[in-house]
């Protein structure tokens, strides 16, 4: 059984699970909508046979508390490396912003739904989502 993480993301506080079907049943959320994969190092994503288009490769790599799209999937590489030993275990996660759907954080709320909790000195914390952006072979396009 796969376990659904609260904790501070690199962006805000968020659900990291590899079980996305957690993830959907906690968020009540549409199952048409995908959630963002979250990799540890560009390395990991890479291992997946997940390809970029050439000219974006460098500013992926770099990129910090961004979300790209391609080819209809999301995904983030987080910087700085996730602390914890636990989140370190595995080279990627489902990454969710840490509320019910179309909600502000609630923290008990996101206490009872997780199975485990990471919290540091800094507390968790709700911060700005991480910036959108679309890829194609030519052309980028920020969203948010």
């Amino acid at each position: 059984m796969l376990p659904v993480i609260l904790t501070q993301t690199d962006t805000t506080v968020g659900f990291l699970s590899q079980d996305a079907n957690k993830l959907y049943e906690i968020k009540s959320r549409e199952r048409t909508k995908p959630f963002i994969k979250v990799y540890q190092d560009f390395q990991g994503f890479l291992s997946e046979n997940n390809r970029v288009p050439h000219p974006f490769k460098s500013q992926i790599r770099r990129a910090k508390k961004t979300t790209f799209i391609v080819k209809n999937r999301a995904f983030r590489i987080a910087h700085p490396p996730l602390h914890s030993q636990i989140l370190r275990n595995s080279s990627w996660y489902f990454s969710s912003s840490a509320n019910e759907a179309s909600k502000k954080f609630q923290r008990e709320f996101c206490e009872n739904k997780a199975d485990i909790i990471i919290e540091d000195i800094h507390r968790l914390q709700e911060n700005n989502p991480s910036a959108l952006i679309i890829l194609n072979n030519v052309k980028r396009k920020k969203i948010r």
